[in-house]
């Protein structure tokens, strides 16, 4: 392979921050250097180069067309660059990309998030949505919080609490409603998800110990779509425990059978490297889900009936 034959990283460096901000004055700000630094790194890039990287007076400098160019290859460089250090450092500060579902971040994570921030206030913490499996190897995050519905890659693995479901609604649709044992849902109005189409069936299997009957309604295409309508009282929805906590203690749900166990947790996942700052984030995250209080127990069981 044949040697690399670059200018100086400095002159790529200044050239492409003054070239990007528009300003030598602007990049030197950005660099911590002086003026006149980046504007002797941008004359050494032209000589080595031979091509003049921007025209016109001192005070309205726009860049030629080389100058247009280099800038497009110099920035997608450097971007690559910061993402790889980004990869392989173990910083105690900075960003840590995180990856949720946006249920779980939106009513369990965000109202806890600003203790993390209280006790780590060099970590900035970005939210990103997805259920999918956890996959290092296409996406950036650094941790992934998921329900054990999908195989776990081999990492380390935090489990926060396991997940008890239950049927939710507002307290105005429980008024009209008779709910005194599960096989009334069959006539109630019910509220799915395409996220979650096997929670009511399961829901209804565990409770009753047979299997579920009709279970017709209103499908949303996002969880916390369909717990916005539930709270609203267009229907009866179907919900983890740890989702609805406030909602149930504000008022705003009832919770007519109580919660059971779904067989599944919810964990922390993090990059198979080491990196201070996702444990530091994992740690807490198990910290704040120790203070979770428990699921309201199930006040009654549907017996199988004929």
């Amino acid at each position: 392979m044949a040697p690399r034959r670059l200018p100086s990283l400095n002159a790529l460096v200044a050239f492409e921050a003054a070239a990007r901000l528009g300003r030598m004055t602007l990049a030197a700000e950005e660099l911590s250097v002086t003026h006149g630094a980046i504007s002797r790194q941008v004359r050494h890039l032209e000589t080595v180069l031979g091509i003049r990287l921007f025209e016109g007076p001192k005070n309205a400098l726009r860049l030629t067309e080389a100058g247009l160019t280099l800038l497009s290859h110099l920035t997608t460089g450097l971007d690559h660059i910061e993402t790889g250090i980004r990869a392989v450092a173990d910083e105690e500060e900075g960003a840590l990309d995180v990856s949720c579902t946006g249920t779980f971040s939106m009513r369990w994570l965000i109202p806890r998030l600003y203790r993390f921030q209280e006790l780590y206030p060099g970590i900035e913490v970005r939210l990103s949505a997805s259920h999918a499996p956890v996959d290092f190897t296409r996406h950036r995050y650094e941790v992934a919080i998921r329900l054990t519905e999908h195989p776990l890659p081999e990492a380390p693995t935090t489990t926060l609490f396991s997940e008890s479901v239950g049927p939710v609604l507002s307290p105005a649709l429980a008024s009209r409603l008779d709910l005194v044992e599960p096989r009334d849902l069959a006539q109630a109005p019910l509220l799915h998800t395409v996220t979650r189409p096997y929670a009511w069936p399961d829901w209804i299997e565990r409770a009753t110990g047979c299997g579920a009957f009709a279970l017709a309604g209103t499908e949303y295409e996002h969880f916390y779509y369909m717990l916005e309508a539930a709270v609203g009282g267009l229907g009866i929805g179907i919900a983890p425990w740890q989702l609805v906590i406030d909602d149930i203690r504000a008022g705003r749900l009832v919770a007519p059978f109580g919660f059971i166990g779904s067989g599944m947790d919810y964990v922390a996942v993090r990059r198979p490297r080491r990196s201070r700052k996702a444990q530091a984030f994992c740690t807490w995250l198990a910290q704040e889900a120790e203070k979770t209080p428990l699921p309201l127990p199930t006040p009654m069981r549907m017996s199988p009936a004929t």
